[in-house]
């Protein structure tokens, strides 16, 4: 079935034949068609009209596109009718001799049929939709189209009237703050004037600045040059201060070390008190033993044992070991008055041993034995304790010691100019109490050379320097069998 315009479809009243092209005059049915597609172009120039004013914009889309689409569906249509009949004309009819064909429509069928009866009897019959394409609802939806543009375009000019009411108040906005920037720029070209203007000003500053810090700095070169001179000066003048001090102190030691002078010491006369161990031994008196003596200032006097045999006799002797009978890790009291027996292990007593030494000048000798029976001695030409004191029992009865001699070494010297020292009563120049770390009493310094006051250990011990120790002959893990400390006077003071 063929759908055909309107134009070709039968009207009422009025035979087919009065519509349809005769079959053997096909020029006039082009032209018919011609003429159609001639009027659907008007139709659609119309509708396209129908898109001016304030659709121009989109009438190079939408009324192309359905001019195009409209145009090729009637030209297709027209050459697949025309291609129809004429392949009918070609194939199914030939040339009828008897005269034209008779062509017939049929009223009652809901399509129209045609019916073309041929000269020579055969039949044609040809279905053609009696309803033309109806192309209101292409302009419906063409006007559908229309009127949406136009509402999106009122909408965009809205939106655009509004977006313009904004930017013009941005504008104004933008307006008064560059209003605003142009005052501020104009207020910073005034402080960076002015900036300039110290800054100037600043730099004439730094250059007398640098002046002065050139002219500080020659200064302070002259006044180091200076200094360098004054401490070179200053050292020299210490060396030399120290090299006087020294020799001062050299000087102080050696008399520190010397007896002081007492004057000529009187012999004693025929029946007086003897004053020590050798005015016993002036008196005649030979033998070692227990003798009463009275030193000059000691008139109430006390006994000692007096040494007549040794190297001329006439000692005084004040300390003894021999057995380790007595204990010598005594107090202060102790020392200072004495303790043991005088015929034995004893000590005589600082008070008794300083009241001896104040009035003469006294010299020292010790004796020392060890356990294989070897003996040596030590002897100081110069002995005394507390010798410049007012109070030698405050004063620490201090040792004055010099001029050695002898062949046990010596071991007391380093001891010199030092307080006594005892587990209650600490004079050292130690952290510690030497006495109490090395279980004696002594003239300790730091700490001691020998601790002839020591333990009796008998010989070799593990414990180091607590026993009785002479450092210069047996070290200080030896302790010695027997000990002897006695004085006499010089042979200048017995002339």
């Amino acid at each position: 079935m063929i759908g055909l315009p309107s134009g070709l479809m039968n009207s009422p009243g009025k035979p087919a034949l009065e519509f349809v092209p005769d079959l053997l005059g096909q020029e006039r049915w082009l032209q018919r068609v011609q003429r159609m597609v001639n009027d659907w172009g008007k139709i659609m120039n119309s509708a396209s009209e129908l898109g001016d004013g304030s659709q121009h914009k989109s009438k190079g889309t939408c009324s192309y596109l359905l001019w195009t689409t409209s145009l090729f569906v009637i030209v297709l249509l027209a050459v697949a009718v025309t291609g129809t009949i004429v392949f009918m004309n070609s194939s199914q009819a030939p040339p009828m001799p008897n005269g034209p064909p008779l062509i017939r429509t049929n009223q009652g069928e809901g399509n129209a049929l045609v019916t073309v009866d041929r000269g020579d009897g055969s039949r044609i019959n040809i279905f053609v939709d009696p309803n033309c394409p109806d192309y209101n609802k292409n302009f419906l939806q063409l006007e559908g189209a229309h009127t949406s543009l136009l509402h999106s375009l009122t909408n965009h000019d809205r939106g655009f009237k509004g977006q313009k009411g904004q930017d013009h108040s941005l504008l104004v906005n933008l307006a008064e703050q560059l209003g605003r920037l142009s005052s501020h720029s104009s207020q910073l070209k005034v402080d960076y004037e002015s900036l300039r203007h110290g800054q100037g000003s600043l730099v004439q500053e730094l250059n007398v600045l640098q002046t002065e810090q050139g002219r500080l700095i020659q200064l302070l070169s002259e006044s180091q040059a200076n200094m360098a001179k004054a401490v070179t000066s200053v050292s020299e003048a210490l060396r030399s201060l120290q090299k006087e001090t020294g020799s001062i102190k050299n000087r102080l030691k050696a008399d520190l070390q010397r007896a002081p002078s007492r004057g000529a010491r009187a012999k004693a006369c025929a029946g007086s008190r003897p004053r020590d161990c050798s005015d016993v031994y002036a008196s005649g008196q030979r033998d070692d033993g227990i003798y009463s003596i009275f030193p000059s200032h000691h008139p109430s006097g006390f006994q000692a044992f007096c040494d007549m045999t040794t190297d001329g006799g006439g000692w005084t002797v004040f300390q003894r070991r021999v057995d380790g009978s007595v204990s010598f890790f005594r107090e202060w009291e102790a020392y200072r008055n004495g303790f043991g027996k005088v015929n034995g292990e004893h000590w005589l007593g600082l008070k008794q041993i300083y009241a001896l030494t104040i009035q003469a000048n006294y010299e020292l000798r010790i004796d020392l034995e060890d356990f294989e029976n070897n003996t040596v001695f030590a002897q100081y030409g110069t002995f005394g304790v507390g010798l410049f004191s007012v109070d030698p029992d405050d004063d620490g009865y201090p040792l004055t010691v010099a001029n050695y001699s002898g062949s046990a070494g010596d071991s007391l010297l380093k001891h010199s100019g030092m307080k006594f020292t005892t587990k209650d009563q600490d004079n050292d120049h130690s952290e510690n109490n030497c006495a109490s770390f090395y279980r004696g009493a002594w003239w300790y310094r730091n700490c001691h050379t020998s601790n002839l006051n020591g333990q009796y250990l008998s010989g070799q011990h593990s414990s180091y320097a607590d026993g009785i120790e002479w450092s210069s002959w047996t070290g200080w893990q030896y302790s010695l069998k027997s000990s002897e400390m006695k004085i006499r006077p010089t042979r200048e003071e017995n002339k």
